[in-house]
């Protein structure tokens, strides 16, 4: 008898994992969406710290754009994500969260006359459920030593709760990617990018690239692209062909009379061989491979991959742990422009890593005009 009821128990018990399983399985395939394609997205305007308004942007004046992929506040120089072989679910604490987003706002205070930021939480687990998004609009939009009144941002990442790790579940995660102009944007969109269709879509939830529109004075517009690629997908390939959507789109634009410029993590080895210019590591990413050259076939429009070849300095590191030296690192944050667009210079600006586990990368850029 006891033997039965020991084994009435396990029963009871594995139909109980069964069912829990069972019922989670199902709240995230019902949970799943995606938003419609060209979407339209608000843009925020700041009329107190405007200089700008019904001033269009000129041709063949210099113009900067800064992106950067800011690691939902989270990654300073001694963290270790979990899906990056490190230990973090969580970023440290909401003081440390705060502060460091503090330090980014500060950094981003700073110079540049467009800024595209990617990976902003909005409501998350991960960030303790603090809207990184307003924090960063009001750092920025109230700027009067640096203003940028115009802000456009587009949601990329709505993910359910996961209940990985089990000592502390990464959980639910709002995100997206945060658009600062200081000229004039006169309207945004919001481009659905490809995914993966088989179960990697539950952890890609949702990619999307925003287009926002700057008037040029005689005509004719400044396209501005922020983008933020897949990463975790099966074998790297989703992203060169949501590459190849936006590339095309650019095209389409350039065709119409229109400059195009680009900016964000393309989550590929931008210098096609990083480690030829920050040493080789033991570890190999499919996220990481360089852009297929067919990837650019039939379309005029060329990738501006920031480097100094005097002093190379990457722009992402891999989160497996703290940052240290022989840590898997590469560059793939860059922009992309249209050939109306000169660019003068494009650059890694080396912070150790200390606020994300990102560098920002910074163009210098002409709209070409007769």
């Amino acid at each position: 008898m006891k033997v039965k009821k020991f084994l009435k128990i396990v029963l009871c018990v594995v139909l109980a994992l069964v069912l829990v399983a069972g019922g989670y399985l199902a709240y995230v395939f019902l949970d799943y969406y995606r938003l419609p394609d060209h979407l339209e997205l608000e843009v925020s305007y700041n009329a107190e710290t405007d200089r700008a308004r019904g001033m269009p942007l000129v041709t063949n004046e210099p113009y900067s754009v800064v992106s950067w992929n800011i690691g939902f506040g989270a990654y300073e120089d001694d963290y270790g994500f979990f899906m990056d072989g490190g230990t973090q679910s969580w970023a440290w604490s909401k003081e440390r969260l705060l502060a460091n987003l503090d330090s980014i706002c500060e950094w981003l205070a700073e110079g540049s006359d467009f800024k595209l930021v990617q990976e902003i939480d909005t409501d998350a687990t991960r960030s303790y459920h603090v809207d990184e998004w307003a924090i960063l609009s009001d750092a920025l939009t109230n700027n009067h030593g640096w203003p940028m009144p115009y802000s456009v941002f587009a949601q990329n990442y709505d993910s359910p709760f996961l209940f990985y790790p089990l000592a502390q579940p990464h959980g639910a995660s709002k995100a997206g990617v945060g658009t600062f102009s200081a000229y004039e944007i006169t309207s945004a969109l919001r481009r659905s990018l490809p995914i993966e269709t088989g179960f990697t879509k539950f952890l890609d939830l949702d990619r999307c690239y925003s287009v926002s529109r700057v008037p040029v004075n005689g005509g004719g517009e400044l396209v501005l692209y922020n983008l933020h690629l897949s990463a975790y997908s099966s074998d790297g390939t989703i992203a060169t062909e949501q590459l190849r959507m936006l590339l095309e789109d650019m095209q389409g634009e350039y065709e119409n009379g229109n400059w195009c410029v680009a900016g964000g993590d393309f989550n590929k080895d931008l210098l096609g061989d990083s480690a030829a210019y920050f040493g080789a590591s033991d570890i190999e990413y499919t996220w990481a491979q360089p852009i297929p050259p067919e990837t650019f076939d039939g379309v005029d429009i060329r990738l501006v991959a920031p480097l100094d070849e005097e002093n190379p300095v990457p722009s992402c590191r891999n989160a497996d742990g703290p940052y240290h030296a022989g840590q898997y690192v590469l560059t793939v944050d860059g922009f992309l422009v249209s050939p109306n667009v000169e660019a003068a210079e494009a650059k890694v600006i080396d912070t150790g890593f200390k606020y994300s586990d990102h560098n920002p990368v910074e163009m210098t850029f002409t709209l070409q005009g007769s």
